[in-house]
């Protein structure tokens, strides 16, 4: 089976992460007296709401070798607001 995959569009709106693209996949089965070859295809969306602030000017998105990565840098107003707590060791 040979399955493909791809994405066409990535946006961040509001606070949400929507990815949409689309998938195909082909099998082929041979005989000495057939040949059969099944095709499937469909679009795909997926909408993620994002738990934070996000510098949506500055989100980049990479797809390679069937693997997409998405970089969401944090806005300055939610790296302000993350607090490094220390760790107390005790024994």
């Amino acid at each position: 089976m040979h399955f493909v995959s791809g994405v066409d569009n990535v946006t961040v709106t509001d606070g949400r992460l929507v990815i949409k693209g689309e998938k195909k996949a082909e099998k082929e089965d041979k005989g000495k007296d057939w040949h059969r070859v099944e095709r499937s295809y469909g679009s795909f969306q997926r909408a993620i709401d994002l738990p934070l602030a996000i510098a949506e000017d500055k989100v980049q998105a990479e797809f390679s070798k069937g693997i997409l990565k998405i970089t969401l840098p944090k806005a300055p107003a939610a790296q302000a607001a993350t607090k490094k707590i220390a760790i107390k060791a005790t024994s």
